[in-house]
């Protein structure tokens, strides 16, 4: 019983603080609406329905974030960096560790990545929205797929940075020239959407749990600090799927000129 009613009045703080965060965004529109463009608001009903859902859907999410999603990033974190799971029980672990010790945490973190970023609501809405306004030519879950791609890739790659402790702005540098060089080479319609495509990722879904991650992993592995090292998978996830998009966008054009050449 304890336990429920700390869970109700916990829900009740977090509903307090999500309607104190939510008042600004409420007032600033209808101000707008009303003052600026001087129009009666547009099914009031519908509105104030759908601010309740957000704010109690909100809510809800967020103490899912504190009772589950952090927990559980930085539980799998420790697991998979234990030296009794990476050397085996009653094992001594080197006094070097390698970074390829540590595989089970890169496919861990690319697989989290992949997952998270397939079911992101904001990359949905987006992918939605470039399939109608291409006219199809854009497909929602080629988008979607080359997207979390990147996203998994460039958490497995900082995690092993993270795992050998390089510093974080040679990867960043390296990306980025990789960015301006494929914005030069890609079909031009796809560029504004894979910048943008690196922007949505950094969401509701993926943000606490490769946080997590990047925390546990830099507090379990020897030699790192994670004030230092545990941040910056947020960098790697929204800078890998410019790449991924651009690439896709890439390939599809060279099939498609392919194909044309045969016929």
């Amino acid at each position: 019983m304890s336990s429920l009613l700390d869970l109700i009045t916990a829900f009740g703080e977090t509903l307090l603080s999500t309607m104190r965060d939510i008042l600004p965004i409420v007032v600033l529109i209808f101000t707008f609406q009303l003052v600026v463009l001087r129009k009666p608001m547009p099914n009031v009903q519908r509105v104030v329905i759908g601010m309740v859902y957000v704010t109690v859907g909100l809510s809800l999410f967020l103490l899912g974030l504190e009772l589950a999603l952090f927990p559980l990033g930085e539980s799998m974190a420790r697991q998979l960096t234990d030296p009794a799971f990476i050397f085996g029980e009653g094992v001594l672990p080197p006094m070097e560790v390698d970074w390829s010790h540590y595989y089970w945490v890169y496919l861990f973190a690319a697989a989290i990545g992949f997952s998270t970023t397939v079911a992101e609501p904001s990359l949905i809405a987006v992918a939605m929205k470039a399939s109608q306004v291409s006219g199809g030519a854009i497909s929602v879950n080629g988008l979607r797929f080359a997207v979390a791609l990147g996203v998994s890739l460039g958490i497995s790659l900082g995690s092993y940075r993270i795992v050998v402790g390089d510093p974080i702005h040679y990867y960043i540098i390296a990306g980025y020239v990789l960015v301006v060089i494929q914005t030069q080479l890609s079909p031009k319609f796809i560029v504004p959407l894979a910048y943008d495509s690196g922007g949505v990722t950094t969401s509701t879904v993926t943000v606490p749990l490769v946080t997590a991650l990047g925390l546990g992993l830099a507090s379990t592995v020897p030699g790192r600090n994670p004030m230092i090292d545990g941040f910056g998978l947020i960098a790697f996830a929204s800078l890998f799927p410019m790449i991924t998009v651009m690439g896709y966008a890439q390939l599809t054009e060279y099939l498609s000129k392919r194909s044309a050449v045969k016929e």
